[in-house]
């Protein structure tokens, strides 16, 4: 199943794409696209549906983010081994965890606004795993069976606040209003025939940037939630994003850093596209 959360920000309806390509309502069926929807008995229950028995959406809707605000937005670092070869960095003995704000979370085409004082505004294609099942010391097994489903995020960054004001932390570089674009769905794990074998890309102003596979993880989606789970405990409708392949802006000896006026496009297989153009902070 494919889901999604459309209208105007703020005011979203739960929604579900048919095997037309077509939106369908959602409303009267679940309250949003949230932890309570992503439970497994919530998901049989909508798998039982039969979407021509829902109404049809008109025209072309604004998508917002495909799922709700998270209790958590939990990001992975330097998940790919040529990223990590790009940024300079070794490859991570254990994986690398940061946090994203749940008000960085924005549609998966909304503008992406350049805060102020920002220089250094680099892009990130990565796919992320929104999570069904409460996860507390899980095996890799029992992890998996705990992810409800993946999306795309567009992990907006910026190198300044990240690296040379960030310290010890990531998050100030990351947390920025819309540094967060989700979606545009949310595709059920059942629907996804190998998570660890999707092609994705980015392109800035119609060149590509990046290609990569996530099969040059790292470390798997399913080895991630047992991973946080020793940690912290995960919760239906949390999302964790898990680190980019190489060609960000970061990783060139002239960096192309995002300006106003910019436009990102960006895709996963079996998960959709985003695209994103560069806006400057109003009154900037």
């Amino acid at each position: 199943m494919k889901f999604i959360r459309y209208g105007e920000s703020g005011a979203e309806k739960p929604g579900l794409v048919d095997s037309a390509n077509r939106i369908r309502d959602l409303s009267a069926v679940v309250d949003d696209i949230d932890g309570n929807s992503l439970s497994p008995d919530s998901l049989a229950r909508l798998r039982a549906l039969e979407p021509e028995s829902l109404p049809l959406v008109d025209g072309s809707p604004r998508l917002g983010s495909c799922i709700a605000k998270p209790g958590k937005f939990v990001a992975i670092g330097l998940n790919y081994s040529d990223h990590a070869a790009e940024a300079g960095l070794p490859i991570p003995a254990e994986p690398v965890v940061f946090y994203k704000t749940d008000t960085c979370i924005c549609g998966a085409n909304d503008a992406v606004i350049q805060p102020r004082g920002s220089t250094r505004l680099d892009w990130e294609v990565e796919i992320a795993i929104v999570i069904g099942s409460k996860a507390q010391y899980l095996d890799e097994a029992a992890a998996a069976q705990a992810i409800a489903g993946y999306c795309i995020v567009n992990d907006v960054s910026e190198r300044e606040f990240q690296i040379d004001r960030g310290g010890s932390q990531w998050s100030k570089g990351k947390g920025c209003d819309t540094f967060g674009p989700t979606g545009p769905w949310l595709v059920t794990a059942d629907a996804v025939d190998d998570v660890q074998n999707l092609g994705m890309w980015l392109d800035v102003n119609g060149k590509r940037m990046q290609t990569g596979n996530t099969r040059n993880m790292i470390f798997g989606c399913a080895y991630l939630v047992s991973y946080l789970s020793q940690f912290m405990t995960l919760m239906p409708g949390d999302i964790v994003t898990t680190g980019t392949p190489p060609g960000v802006a970061l990783g060139y000896d002239d960096p192309p850093w995002l300006k106003p006026g910019d436009v990102m496009t960006l895709g996963i297989d079996g998960l959709g596209e985003q695209r994103q153009e560069v806006v400057a902070w109003p009154g900037t």
